[in-house]
């Protein structure tokens, strides 16, 4: 291993890893890496739990008491899924601690069945946060025209929020709107508006896997050069837009009440295309308080031969803006092509969640106790 992790936390990169399981827990899995990987947070969704759920035994105690309470499916996962994500914040409170309550976080995401209404999402990140019980949770709120809303009612009751599915960059501006409004309400409820944080998950490898598929249907030798550009040009505009936004009058006044800036978390960093260097959305995008939730392949892909050279966004904006304008030339369309990874965002985690589902009824089908 070189030392690229240390050197990327050291130029203000939050190293987070995007997978969790009980048996990461338990194993001292999670802590080494906290310790030799440096990394200060973790991120979940359905499709981990899905898969952590329906692979080895170590659910199988809870699961076989839930059973035999008979327990809905559904409660069945709160209480899988909640158990877990209090325990590794557990195990990440040091950090929390360590760092003012900026790291050491663990998202978990409401139900994505509900991404679509407003006061339905606002009583499950109101219940998640009650279930899990930790000061370093994040509440994980899909960017949907429905979740803008949501985001600030939660973020005004004082909950802390990962606002993920951002694909954009004017839901991006929308999505830091929806946040500051939410500071403002809780700074008008007379709430201490230093301990609600957030952070913004914009969307990586999605976009380069959409609009690379485009430019290789085009099959020019213009087009297969576009290729494997657009998804950091996209990450490295929405860093200029948190500049701007968090540069405002109207974050000076929040500032001045010791409210947090909403950090710019990289998201989908795993690379998809084997032609492309497998640590590019790491390398590409490192930039002071930003955060990159990684699988565990790419965080050992960064540790063995990431080329953290510092700063790599600063000065980057102009060719980034030629990069997005350009993809018009191709005849591909930005706003079509993110729009449609949204609506795509939210149906693949509805999928997932009903995944999960089929995969805890299963269990609790197997371990159920016997009649009488």
């Amino acid at each position: 291993m070189t030392d690229a992790l240390k050197r990327l936390s050291d130029e203000g990169v939050a190293i987070w890893l995007d997978d969790l399981s009980r048996k990461r827990i338990t194993s001292g899995n999670l802590s080494e890496l906290i310790d030799d990987r440096h990394v200060v947070g973790v991120t979940t969704n359905p499709s981990i739990f899905q898969k952590a759920i329906s692979q080895g035994d170590g659910y199988d105690t809870q699961v076989t008491d839930l059973a035999a309470r008979r327990v809905t499916v559904e409660e069945a996962i709160r209480m899988i899924t909640t158990a877990d994500v209090r325990d590794a914040a557990d195990v990440l409170r040091p950090v929390f601690d360590a760092s003012g309550g900026t790291d050491g976080r663990v998202s978990i995401e409401v139900d994505p069945r509900l991404a679509h209404n407003t006061r339905a999402t606002v009583a499950e990140a109101k219940q998640l946060a009650w279930l899990v019980d930790r000061p370093n949770t994040f509440i994980k709120i899909p960017a949907t025209e429905a979740g803008l809303p949501a985001i600030t009612e939660t973020i005004g009751r004082g909950i802390s929020v990962n606002v993920t599915l951002i694909f954009s960059l004017e839901r991006y501006r929308l999505v830091m709107d929806a946040y500051l409004a939410g500071l403002e309400k809780a700074k008008a409820a007379g709430l201490d508006l230093s301990e609600i944080h957030s952070v913004a998950s914009f969307f990586v490898s999605r976009v380069d896997t959409e609009i690379d598929k485009r430019l290789d249907a085009i099959g020019t030798d213009e087009a297969k050069a576009a290729k494997g550009k657009a998804a950091v040009a996209n990450a490295r505009l929405a860093y200029q837009a948190y500049e701007e936004v968090f540069s405002s009058e109207r974050w000076a006044a929040l500032d001045k009440a010791h409210a947090n800036k909403q950090r710019p978390l990289w998201a989908s960093t795993g690379v998809k295309d084997p032609s492309l260097p497998d640590t590019l959305y790491v390398d590409a995008l490192v930039a002071p308080n930003t955060v990159n939730t990684m699988p565990e392949a790419t965080l050992e892909a960064v540790g063995d031969h990431g080329e953290i050279t510092g700063n790599t966004i600063a000065g980057s904006y102009e060719e980034a803006q030629a990069v997005i304008d350009g993809l018009a030339t191709f005849g591909i369309s930005y706003d079509e092509v993110v729009e449609l990874l949204e609506r795509e965002g939210v149906d693949k985690f509805e999928v997932s969640w009903n995944d999960l589902l089929k995969s805890t009824e299963a269990e609790l089908k197997r371990l159920a106790p016997s009649e009488g």
